[in-house]
């Protein structure tokens, strides 16, 4: 029923901007976290960006102070928002939400391709 729409993708130079956006079908949903994790080709999946409902953030090194992430929690939505792209930044995003419900439950996004040519 709850689904992770996600938005924003696109082709960029180095350099440049894009902001990702996830947004839950639905609002009446309460996420504990979400966050943004991204895989190259032939790479493992690692997590980019994540976010508490309360507003703590990590980031993993290689996009700390590049990336911000935040949320709107009325309406159940995580952004992404990427400045000073790098070609190595260039992967598949994946909006992931995690919550509590008789256990730890997870949704992903379907993904969006992000990609940054040198």
């Amino acid at each position: 029923q709850v689904q992770l729409v996600e938005s924003g993708g696109g082709t960029v130079q180095t350099g440049g901007s894009l902001r990702l956006s996830c947004a839950a079908s639905t609002s009446r949903f309460s996420f504990n976290a979400m966050g943004w994790y991204r895989q190259a080709p032939g790479k493992q999946r690692e997590l980019v960006a994540g976010i508490t409902r309360g507003g703590v953030t990590n980031y993993s090194d290689s996009v700390r102070g590049r990336f911000t992430i935040s949320g709107d929690n009325a309406k159940n939505t995580v952004y992404l928002q990427m400045i000073n792209l790098k070609p190595e930044d260039t992967a598949v995003y994946y909006c992931n939400a995690k919550f509590w419900l008789n256990g730890v439950n997870e949704l992903w996004g379907q993904g969006t391709q992000v990609t940054v040519s040198s």
